[in-house]
Parts: structure tokens; C-alpha cells; sequence
């Protein structure tokens, strides 16, 4: 029989293991950071100054921050990202206007200490430290347009990242309701040599989609999700497919939420195997990773954006 002081010892290791999940995510109208528990209660406004558009939102709970994008005007160069204490307090801006053009979905890279977003009418996927310095672009997709890009084919929305096997993935979503959609990925390095617009490692994914918005990837399953606004059946959907495939033998993406109203928002919560999404008519919704127990957890909440799920332990 176990000693009492092992038996305690065990019991304190699976209380400090135990984890509570939070839901943050992004009003646009009204420049507002919320925050629910995952089955929608407990929903608060804890930014009220939000300003210009927000669209992407990460939290680093081991850091303490909320960071979130900013697209500001389109036809300006005045897009920022922000970050604030967890509960929302000290906002602080750290990329300013200037530096990025459109930025969108955003992505942190906590083991390197980088933010990653994609850059939409900038026509680019950027990067930079967590304090906002050393601001950079990996991928240039202008080809030689001036900024802000008329092209919208050429328009960076979506974002993710596979740290471990050094890719980051994005998507460039086309005109409105096109079909013109794609997604691509590249290295995180930029290959010796080479410029963020003349790199040689692109590689195209999945094009001909109707208009691919916010980025997730299931790695252990090297399985990628998408929004996608663009007209049904195949717009205004979630949508996966698999990672490593092949040119020529890429399948069909599978279509596992739909329905939505104007789809943005993508946030995995792999330990569960679900999804929680948002979208511009004002819903946060919950699905398993399949597309089963779809669950409207929030509605009428305005225009909302960017969504991201985060786990804390037990009791902080």
C-alpha cells in the first residue's frame, strides 16, 4: 500500500494538472475583446477600446497577455497590433501604424517568443518579437504591386503554424464569392539567398476555394480546418483537409460545419476534439472536430471576428 505522503503527493500532482478552458474573441463593430467560459456562460467585455477593427486574437497564458490585431483602414497603412493584461487591463500597443498594412489572423509562437500574422491589402505574411520589435516579412505576395493591393488574390487572411516542423501555413482568400481561394505554406526560414518575395519554397496546397478565412492545424493528425466565407453549399462552411498530401492526389476538402453567417473565427481545442467558431452574424458556436454536437453557444453578439480557446490550471 502506498505510503499517505505518496498518496497526497499524487493527489496535489492531479490537482495541479487539472484545467479550466476560456473562450476569447473579437467584436469588430465595436472594438470589443469578450471572454466566456467554453459552453458560453460567464460572458464579459473586458476591452472596450478595441479600436480600428480588431481581427485577430492569441492569449499567452504563461506570459500574461492578450495580443490582438487591428486591420484599421484598408486603404491606409495603419494597422497595429495591441496586447493587455489577461483580465484586459494595460493596453498597450506594440506594432504601430505604419508597420503593417491589413493585419489579420494572428498566431504566437510562445517557445520562440514571435507573433506571426497575415497581412491582407500588405500582401504579406509577417512576423515579430512579442514586444512588437524586429518586424518582419517572411512572404511577399504582391508581386510588384504597390500597397494596398488592388488583387485581392494576392490578399493574406488566414494563419498558422507548425513550430516543430518549421511551416507556417496561410491562406490568400480571392474575390468576393470567386472561387479563387488558396491555401499555401513555406518554411519559417526564408531559404538562403532568397526574399520574402522572390523565395523559392511556396508551396500551393489547395486553390479553387470559395473564400478561405481563419487557419487551425491538428498536427498530430496533420489535419488543417479552415472558415470559408463565399456562397453555400461550399462557402460559409468549415472545412478540413489533409496536410502532406500530394499535387494529384489531393481530395476534395471535407465540409464539417456550414450554415454559418459570414465565417471568421477558427480555434481548436484538440485535447476535447472540438472547434469553436465565430462569425460576422454575431454567433460564437462549439462542434466536435467531425461536425457533430454543433452547439450555438452565443448569439446577436454583433460582428464578431477573431476567437481563441485557451486552457488555464485549475484555481489561477
Amino acid at each position: 500500500m502506498p505510503s499517505s505522503k505518496a498518496s497526497k503527493s499524487e493527489t496535489v500532482k492531479a490537482v495541479d494538472t487539472k484545467t479550466v478552458g476560456r473562450l476569447y474573441f473579437l467584436n469588430l463593430a465595436a472594438g470589443h475583446i469578450l471572454t466566456s467560459n467554453p459552453d458560453g456562460s460567464d460572458l464579459k467585455t473586458i476591452v472596450h477600446e478595441g479600436r480600428k477593427l480588431p481581427d485577430g486574437i492569441v492569449v499567452d497564458v504563461a506570459g500574461g497577455y492578450i495580443y490582438w490585431t487591428n486591420m484599421g483602414n484598408p486603404k491606409a497603412n495603419d494597422g497595429t497590433i495591441d496586447r493587455a493584461d489577461l483580465d484586459g487591463t494595460n493596453v498597450k500597443n506594440i506594432v504601430p501604424p505604419g508597420a503593417t498594412w491589413t493585419p489579420k489572423q494572428l498566431q504566437l509562437d510562445a517557445k520562440n517568443g514571435k507573433l506571426y500574422w497575415s497581412d491582407r491589402e500588405g500582401m504579406r505574411v509577417m512576423r515579430s518579437n512579442l514586444d512588437g520589435s524586429k518586424i518582419e516579412a517572411l512572404v511577399d505576395t504582391s508581386q510588384g504591386d504597390a500597397r494596398p493591393g488592388p488583387d485581392a488574390t494576392k490578399w493574406c487572411v488566414g494563419i498558422a503554424l507548425d513550430v516543430e516542423g518549421g511551416k507556417v501555413y496561410w491562406t490568400q482568400k480571392g474575390p468576393d464569392n470567386a472561387g479563387r481561394g488558396r491555401i499555401f505554406r513555406a518554411n519559417l526560414a526564408i531559404p538562403r539567398g532568397q526574399t520574402p518575395a522572390s523565395r523559392k519554397d511556396v508551396e500551393l496546397l489547395y486553390d479553387n476555394l470559395p473564400e478561405p478565412i481563419d487557419l487551425d492545424l491538428d498536427l498530430g493528425n496533420r489535419m488543417m480546418y479552415w472558415t470559408d466565407r463565399g456562397d453555400p453549399p461550399r462557402g460559409n462552411t468549415v472545412n478540413r483537409a489533409l496536410m502532406d498530401t500530394t499535387p494529384g492526389t489531393r481530395k476534395e476538402p471535407e465540409i464539417v460545419f456550414n450554415h454559418m453567417m459570414e465565417g471568421i473565427g477558427l480555434s481548436l481545442d484538440l485535447t476535447n476534439r472540438r472547434m469553436f467558431l465565430t462569425d460576422l452574424g454575431g454567433s460564437v458556436y462549439s462542434a466536435n472536430l467531425d461536425g457533430s454536437n454543433t452547439k450555438n453557444l452565443l448569439f446577436a453578439q454583433g460582428n464578431l471576428s477573431g476567437i481563441a480557446y485557451v486552457e488555464f490550471s485549475a484555481g489561477s
